[in-house]
């Protein structure tokens, strides 16, 4: 392996955790706002701690949004200047994971349930706040990722 090679895939794993690293985070605020949204959230002490394996989770679906990206655009870099079809792919990628992981995890999984507070995405009958979550945060944490890594460097 040249030292080339050794960088580039550092170069990778680096992203990689830096993408984590800033995800995990945003999501977990995001999840502890939208708790009380979600049945039996309603013990503050129970909802801190539930919300922190979320977060975990939402930071590998920040990460399959890279990957994707990174296929689909292939540049590994490409969230660094993502462009029309960046910011597309991170929309369309976020949506479509949104809204399967709130149909199979509500409906067939039964994972979690909404309260009657939760608003409910017509057409797609899963909540507004989990949806504007994989649709809002990717751009931010890509973002705060390219700062990172171009400091890093």
């Amino acid at each position: 392996m040249s030292s080339s090679d050794y960088r580039r895939g550092r170069g990778v794993w680096r992203t990689v955790a830096a993408i984590f690293l800033n995800a995990v985070p945003l999501n977990y605020v995001w999840e502890v706002a939208q708790a009380s949204l979600y049945a039996g959230m309603d013990d503050v002490s129970r909802m801190f701690w539930h919300c922190f394996a979320p977060s975990l989770g939402d930071g590998a679906l920040a990460l399959l949004i890279f990957f994707i990206g990174w296929a689909a655009l292939r540049q590994r870099d490409w969230f660094t200047r993502p462009g029309v079809r960046g910011y597309a792919l991170m929309l369309v990628t976020g949506l479509a994971i949104a809204v399967s992981v709130e149909l199979v995890a509500v409906y067939t999984l039964g994972q979690w349930a909404y309260t009657e507070r939760m608003p409910i995405v017509p057409g797609f009958g899963v909540g507004l706040a989990p949806v504007a979550q994989m649709i809002i945060l990717p751009p931010i944490i890509f973002r705060a990722t390219a700062s990172w890594v171009a400091q890093s460097e």
